[in-house]
This record gives C-alpha cells, sequence and structure tokens, in this order.
C-alpha cells in the first residue's frame, strides 16, 4: 500500500509544526483520483483537524472556473502540470506569493526554473512528453518502436496513434508547444498535422489515451511520462521515450488569491515538498520526477533521474511566457485543423502514404512533385506565430463560455482552410499515383 502515509504521519517541517493547519482546504486540480488520493489521505494523516476538498477540472475549465468564481471565492489551491496556466491566473492577478519553507528543493530540472521567479507558484514534481506504447499490440501488428516525432509520421503508424486534444488537456497543450518551440511555429506544425495525419482518434481527456494504450485499442499514445511510468507501474505492457525534441517542465501548485484558509493552502504546499510528500510521487499510481534530488535515492533502479540522466540534462528551454501569449490560439488552431477535420486529413495522408509506397517501386519525377505540393498544403497554416501572439489575435479569446464575433469568425476561417487544404492534397496525391500505376 501507500508507504509514505506513515512516513508523513511522523514527519514534522524543522522550524516548526508546518503541518498544524487544520480546518478544509479547497484545491482545483487536472490530476486524477490515482493521483490526488494518495495525497489526501496522506495530508489528513500528517495534518490533524483538516481535510482536503479535490475538485477535479481539465486545466482550462480549472483556470476559467477560478477567474469566474474570483469575487465569492472559495479554493485555496490551484494544482496542475502546465506552467502557462500558471502564468495566465497570475497575469488576472489570481495567485497570492508564497515563499516555501522547505530546503533541499532544487532550483532547476533540466534547464527549467522549479518555482516561479516572481514566487506566484511553486514546482513539487517534473515531467517530460513523449511517446508511449503497447509491446503486445506493436509485436502483434508488426509494427516499428518509436524514438523521434518524425518517425510518427510515416505510413506504418497511420491509425494506430492517439493523442488527446489541447484544448481539453495542458498536458497535451504542453507537448504541442514543445514541438512548436523545439522545431519553430512553421516546422512544428508540419511535424504535428503529419502525426495528426496517422492518428486513431483525438480524446476529449488526456487520461483516455493511456487507458486505450494500456487496453491495446491503440497502439502508441502521445502522453505525459507519469502516465506511462504509472501504467508500467500498474503491470500494463506499456513503453515510453522522450523524442530529443522535448522538454522538462514542473508540475506546479499556487495559492489563489484571497484564499478561505491560506495556512492550510500552505501547509499543503510544505507537505508536497516535504521528504514524505517527495517520496510519494514514486508510487506507482503517481510515477512522478521529484524535486528534491536526495529522494531518487528511494526510486527504483530504472527510474529516470533529470538531475544525473545525461539524455535528460540538454532539453529544450520551455518559454512559458510565449506558451501563455499564444494558449489560445494554439488550442483552437488544433481543434479547427486536426480535431474537427480529422478525417479530411487522415484521406489525404493515405493517398501520400500510397503515393509513396507506389514511388518506392516505380519512380517518377512529376509524381514526386505532386507528393511535395501535396505535403505542403497539410502542412500550410492560416496565420503566423507572430500573429498567434498578437493582441489582436489573442483579444478574440477573451469572450470566455460566451464566445466573441472574432472568435467564431477566427474559427470558421480556420476551418475553412483545412478543409480546402487537405481537399486539395488529396487531390494531388491521388493525382500522382495515376501517374506510377
Amino acid at each position: 500500500m501507500f508507504r509514505s502515509i506513515a512516513l508523513a504521519a511522523a514527519f514534522v517541517l524543522a522550524g516548526g509544526a508546518a503541518f498544524a493547519q487544520g480546518g478544509k482546504v479547497t484545491v482545483v486540480t487536472s490530476f486524477s483520483k490515482d493521483v490526488t488520493d494518495p495525497f489526501k489521505k496522506a495530508f489528513e494523516k500528517a495534518t490533524p483537524g483538516a481535510t482536503l476538498e479535490v475538485q477535479n477540472r481539465n486545466t482550462n475549465a480549472g483556470v476559467k472556473f477560478i477567474e469566474e468564481t474570483k469575487a465569492n471565492n472559495q479554493v485555496d489551491l490551484f494544482w496542475a502540470s502546465a506552467p502557462d496556466a500558471f502564468e495566465v491566473l497570475k497575469a488576472k492577478k489570481l495567485l497570492a506569493p508564497y515563499k516555501p519553507r522547505a530546503t533541499g528543493i532544487a532550483e532547476k530540472v533540466g534547464s527549467y526554473p522549479v518555482n516561479d521567479k516572481d514566487g506566484f507558484y511553486v514546482g513539487f514534481a517534473a515531467s517530460g512528453y513523449g511517446i508511449m506504447w503497447n509491446e503486445r499490440y506493436v509485436k502483434a501488428n508488426k509494427l516499428p518502436t518509436p524514438k523521434e516525432w518524425q518517425d510518427l509520421t510515416q505510413a506504418p503508424y497511420f491509425d494506430h496513434v492517439s493523442i488527446s486534444a489541447p484544448s481539453r488537456s495542458g498536458t497535451t497543450h504542453l507537448t504541442i508547444e514543445t514541438i512548436l518551440q523545439g522545431e519553430g511555429w512553421a516546422k512544428g506544425w508540419r511535424t504535428t498535422k503529419e502525426i495528426a495525419g496517422n492518428l486513431r482518434q483525438v480524446t476529449d481527456r488526456s487520461f483516455g489515451v493511456p487507458e486505450n494504450v494500456n487496453s491495446g485499442q491503440v497502439g502508441y499514445g502521445i502522453v505525459i511520462d507519469f502516465f506511462a511510468f504509472s501504467s508500467q507501474g500498474a503491470g500494463f505492457p506499456v513503453k515510453f521515450v522522450y523524442p530529443s525534441v522535448t522538454t522538462l517542465v514542473p508540475a506546479n501548485i499556487g495559492v489563489i488569491a484571497n484564499a478561505p484558509n491560506k495556512a492550510g493552502a500552505e501547509a499543503f504546499i510544505e507537505f508536497l515538498l516535504s521528504p514524505a510528500g517527495q517520496e510519494a510521487l514514486l508510487e506507482p499510481t503517481i510515477r512522478r520526477l521529484p524535486v528534491r534530488p536526495e529522494t531518487y535515492a528511494k526510486a527504483p533502479a530504472d527510474y529516470p533521474n533529470p538531475f544525473k540522466d545525461k539524455n535528460l540534462q540538454g532539453l529544450l528551454t520551455f518559454d512559458a511566457e510565449l506558451s501563455e501569449k499564444r494558449n489560445q490560439a494554439v488550442d483552437v488552431l488544433f481543434d479547427q485543423l486536426v480535431t474537427f477535420q480529422l478525417e479530411p486529413l487522415k484521406a489525404a495522408t493515405k493517398s501520400l502514404h500510397e503515393l509513396d509506397a507506389a514511388l518506392a517501386k516505380k519512380d517518377n519525377a512529376q509524381a514526386r512533385a505532386l507528393a511535395t505540393e501535396a505535403r505542403d498544403l497539410i502542412a500550410a497554416m492560416p496565420i503566423t506565430d507572430a500573429e498567434a501572439a498578437s493582441p489582436e489575435i489573442r483579444q478574440a479569446f477573451t469572450g470566455g463560455k460566451q464566445k466573441t464575433a472574432r472568435q467564431a469568425e477566427l474559427e470558421q476561417q480556420w476551418a475553412a482552410f483545412a478543409k480546402e487544404k487537405y481537399t486539395a492534397a488529396k487531390a494531388k496525391a491521388d493525382e500522382g499515383l495515376k501517374l506510377v500505376r
């Protein structure tokens, strides 16, 4: 069972009883019950009189809820993976500064600062983004083992890949944003859309991806690392790889401005950063990367260690402020170009795969040129990176549940753009096929 509960119950922070604050502590989080339940039990056992009330919402919904209820705030903490979500709350003055008393916490994980430089939110664990796969599924279907994002664009992966919508999952948003930052806007979207052409599905929640890989409904999933690690801990036949274009960023927690139980909120943060709280991250159902380096001495032998593993040292430095500026634009672009246009995108991709296979047997310069044109049509974007982060585009997405007229207009334009490009791409690929058959 959860071995850290006993440790937590006995643990008292040096310098004072940090866990002496009782009462109800309310946290809004994107984390599943598999993560939150063990922490809730351990914190309540370590903190006499405390009750942790967990409200589960996806990252975007959590941010909106906190903003919409600020006049009558009943929430003490926001707890999620996406640093850009905390940047949004910080910019809206919805977070209260807090400097943890815990010692022994690393200043950086990989190349990313663990804590907000202005003190408005705190990193308690780290995560990276990559590809998980079901070994039995891959073996049964005689499929390859991926190493890079680019691998997932290849023909053998067609209809075998799953991802969640970034508009519904903060971790998926970070994955897409990482590719965009690592490869650049144009090339990053090209890679993203070429992968998307091979998708079996776009799920509503990030949890759906590992569940489908675990059960063998799909072969590969684009996920945050702990989904794969916790699946391995539960005995599922899955593997995981960090592509070279990825990043490690902290999962964070922050005190909400005007929190009803500020002292209790701070006590929970101190618990997360304590030796007991950090060791809890190693549990099979959680499997996150602690930000306390000494904790790795108690980790399993094959556990990733960002403070010692060389392949986790030189990763992309994620720009949370850039991500925050174009957060909504990236999410809406993905939905309009991929989620809602998946069938025409897959149809164009399937024709291209068939053309590539035909060209491998019988070369034809004109058909190759048509294939290049088709790929460029799929990769085309309706706006530039500068436009995505511009005040004009950002202003369009400020309507909340009630879309602004400009948002509706942009969504319609981007959807029409995608449908036109994918239809034209399929026509080019089909034309090329006629030349080589």
